[in-house]
């Protein structure tokens, strides 16, 4: 979407930042692994096509996407491509009230898996649906073989709505609450939203 296409978001350990056309040769090699495809229920595209992705993602204001780079090899390099480790993503949906927000949320690349990283990362994202695009309830879908990743949306206070043997799939659900809102707030670090080039 355009609203976040020149925020980043800088946090203890990652910095989301636009998902950006250089970003997508790398983002197209992680996305050959068939481990990752399953677990985010996405469909392998040519490189082509992952640019015309790109282009669909920045203009669809009902997609919101940040790329999640690593903050220590970020400030070391500042070389976004160099420094990213995987992508946070939010599919809104409208209601009476604001929106739904299903999260999207991975660690491509598994040396950072298990440290917080996406935790972090979906800290931020949740704090920056909550504060700029009026959402009110989150949503997350996620294949049942993913325990790690259930257990982390249980952590954050999520509870399961259903689940589908035919998709092998379980969908998490959270209200925006006074109370959700206090966790957040004990729960973030750091939290800074700065501008960044536009992305185009």
């Amino acid at each position: 979407m355009k609203q976040n296409s020149s925020t980043k978001i800088i946090m203890s350990k990652v910095v989301l930042v636009p998902y950006r056309i250089s970003h997508v040769e790398k983002y197209h090699r992680w996305m050959n692994s068939d481990e990752l495809r399953k677990q985010t229920a996405s469909e392998k595209l040519t490189l082509s096509e992952e640019y015309e992705m790109q282009q669909t993602w920045l203009n669809d204001e009902n997609k919101c996407t940040f790329i999640i780079l690593d903050k220590e090899t970020y400030e070391t390099s500042a070389n976004e491509t160099e420094s990213m480790i995987g992508d946070a993503n939010l599919y809104l949906t409208k209601t009476e009230g604001g929106f739904i927000g299903e999260i999207g949320l991975m660690i491509a690349e598994c040396s950072f898996r298990g440290r917080g990283y996406g935790k972090e990362a979906l800290f931020g994202l949740l704090n920056y649906g909550i504060k700029n695009l009026n959402i009110n309830k989150f949503n997350a879908i996620i294949s049942m073989d993913n325990s790690v990743s259930i257990g982390m949306f249980f952590k954050l206070q999520f509870s399961k709505v259903s689940e589908s043997c035919v998709f092998n799939e379980i969908t998490l659900t959270r209200e925006v609450s006074d109370d959700f809102l206090k966790f957040l707030e004990h729960s973030i670090v750091t939290y800074i939203e700065d501008s960044t080039e536009e992305n185009k």
